[in-house]
């Protein structure tokens, strides 16, 4: 893919958990297995983290049907634990994860580079529901 260097896109959610936690389930493969897909018919069944700056992620994205997958994977820039997470992906797009404290809450910012393969919007909203899956998972774990 090739990529639009000056096209942003930034989400956010408020994760109704300390930030500790939302570190935590957003960066542990067992917890991300669990929310890292954007629709109910898709899964993420493996995932691999060495979270340190120069360290690698791959995470598997299947529709559960099997009709089709992908990988998702990078490397990682900076890594400030509770903080900032911020990582080049496999194409060049750079994404950084701002963890904003707030009491028992948490606000998750991601901005990232947009590809130019597919409209503006529908990454957006891909990118969104995968936050908003993470929001609803971490919100459940005990």
């Amino acid at each position: 893919m090739e990529t639009t260097a000056n096209t942003v896109i930034t989400i956010e959610a408020t994760v109704n958990v300390p930030v500790e936690k939302v570190w935590d389930v957003y960066t542990n493969p067992k917890h991300i297995t669990q929310w890292n897909h954007a629709s109910d018919d898709w899964h993420s069944p493996s995932a691999e983290n060495d979270l340190r700056p120069g360290g690698t992620f791959s995470y598997r994205m299947e529709a559960k049907d099997g009709s089709f997958g992908f990988d998702f994977g990078g490397v990682y820039d900076e890594v400030k634990p509770n903080e900032l997470l911020s990582y080049t992906i496999g194409d060049g797009r750079t994404v950084k994860n701002v963890f904003a404290k707030d009491g028992d809450t948490t606000k998750v910012t991601v901005t990232f580079e947009a590809e130019n393969v597919n409209p503006i919007e529908m990454q957006r909203g891909g990118w969104q529901a995968i936050l908003n899956n993470f929001k609803k998972y971490a919100e459940s774990v005990k």
